[in-house]
């Protein structure tokens, strides 16, 4: 892992100024901060994985998973598992197809992700959701996480649709105008605020 990305510090006291929320939160949860692997194959592998489970089952699959790559979870060694391998970790169908696909994507250098830093952030969420299994939920994830785009604000994400109606009272799900709301008042600041508003509901930060 690596240290917090560069614009951390000063997103604190923007977002904390702007929001009386943010700054409790940001007070309370004060520990840690957002890293990153920038290791992009890693991370997609991770967020597959990942769709539409719990993080705790999504915990235990992955370590299957990289059990089975022998601790070294990059492009060559995932090409060479069998579908039959990648099952036994925990893995539906699809999310067999999707890492196999991605493993042979990168191996034959049909996806770079080196073109990713010279897009904006809608561009890039494009070019990774070409991949299968990538939908917009997994390439917010990538850029949040992977990329530490600072203004990422994924309002698919269940666990941070529940964080606003926990900490700003309201129902569930919350009014669509009121998260747009909330993204105008976060710019350019919007992967910091969610990573707050995730430590709320969870004390772990999340990784990808």
């Amino acid at each position: 892992m690596n240290k917090a990305p560069k614009y951390w510090k000063k997103a604190k006291k923007f977002l904390s100024h702007k929001d009386k929320v943010m700054n409790n939160l940001i007070k309370k949860y004060n520990d840690k901060t957002l890293t990153t692997r920038k290791d992009i194959f890693f991370s997609l592998c991770k967020s597959i994985i990942g769709q539409q489970i719990s993080v705790a089952a999504a915990n235990s699959v992955f370590l299957k998973f990289k059990k089975v790559c022998r601790g070294k979870i990059n492009a060559k060694n995932v090409s060479k598992l069998s579908s039959q391998k990648l099952k036994k970790c925990g893995l539906s169908r699809q999310k067999v197809r999707g890492i196999k696909e991605l493993s042979q994507k990168f191996v034959k250098r049909e996806f770079n992700p080196k073109l990713l830093k010279k897009m904006g952030d809608e561009d890039a969420i494009i070019y990774l959701s070409q991949l299968r299994q990538i939908g917009r939920w997994s390439a917010e994830m990538i850029l949040l996480f992977t990329l530490n785009r600072s203004n990422i604000w994924p309002i698919q994400d269940i666990g941070l649709l529940r964080a606003i109606s926990n900490n700003y009272k309201k129902k569930y799900l919350p009014p669509e105008n009121f998260v747009n709301l909330l993204k105008k008042k976060f710019t350019p600041y919007c992967s910091v605020a969610t990573w707050y508003l995730w430590r709320s509901i969870d004390d772990e930060p999340i990784q990808y």
